[in-house]
């Protein structure tokens, strides 16, 4: 059990938990490092022949853990629980949805809003998934990548009785730009596709108002025009620039090459 910074005196918990069962290990964070970074300790700590990685709202519920087991008998490395019938908000569900369409759209996958971190693993496939060292942390992005015989099998969502999710609209946007950035150099083929389109029009137009003006003697609409092409263009240049900036801030992350997160009390690992 990951405790990241929670609130609500997990760690006390967990504590308590640990003292009455020797087989349950804790991993207490110095603070909050997001969900995905929790999971890397969880994995990293991890010693079985499998590994199942859930939530700790109990939406994921430990009823379905047999069937991912039994699945991943038949000759898989990884098994995912998809939820056919989420008990989550309707917005929720929209922003997860939404969130999958345009990162499928960045990346040019295709990737299941049903399915999110519940799952079970081999072994060898935590000792790859301990080796990606990344800052950007996204735990079914980064079991995607790796390959290995994956299969999917359908679970029994269960609603959150206590508590309310962390994510909030500003996270999951921020989340979401962090994951598409980290996995996808799309964004930059289209500003650059974006920018030689936008150079083609202007000069297609520029030769429509010389032609005009000398075979038909019209005049060159002024100081209105100028503006708002100056206003036009200069929009494009910042967001091409924060575009650009994003890359590069990620890039500075990586490099500094931080610990992806601290550890500061554990118990039975």
């Amino acid at each position: 059990m990951v405790n990241d910074a929670s609130p609500d005196n997990a760690w006390e918990k967990i504590k308590l938990l640990a003292s009455q069962d020797s087989r349950v290990k804790g991993i207490n964070f110095s603070r909050n490092f997001g969900q995905h970074r929790a999971i890397t300790a969880g994995l990293d700590y991890a010693q079985g022949d499998w590994t199942v990685v859930m939530d700790c709202d109990l939406q994921d519920q430990p009823e379905e853990i047999l069937k991912l087991y039994e699945k991943v008998q038949e000759g898989y490395d990884v098994v995912w629980g998809k939820r056919v019938d989420r008990k989550d908000s309707f917005f929720k569900r929209l922003g997860s949805k939404l969130f999958y369409k345009v990162y499928d759209y960045f990346t040019e996958k295709k990737s299941d809003s049903s399915i999110a971190n519940f799952s079970i693993i081999s072994k060898q496939v935590v000792k790859q998934l301990c080796k990606l060292q990344e800052q950007n942390r996204n735990f079914p992005l980064f079991v995607e990548w790796l390959g290995f015989n994956v299969a999917q099998i359908d679970i029994e969502h269960a609603a959150r009785e206590e508590g309310k999710s962390s994510y909030t609209l500003s996270k999951l946007i921020n989340f979401a730009v962090d994951s598409i950035v980290s996995q996808s150099n799309k964004p930059l083929r289209l500003s650059i596709q974006f920018g030689f389109l936008l150079s083609l029009l202007s000069m297609i137009f520029a030769i429509y108002l010389i032609s005009r003006y000398f075979l038909f003697g019209v005049p060159v609409a002024g100081w209105t025009s100028v503006m708002v092409s100056i206003y036009f263009i200069g929009g494009l240049l910042f967001a091409n620039m924060g575009i650009l900036g994003l890359y590069l801030g990620k890039i500075f992350d990586e490099t500094k090459n931080r610990q992806i997160y601290i550890v500061k009390d554990t118990i039975n690992c």
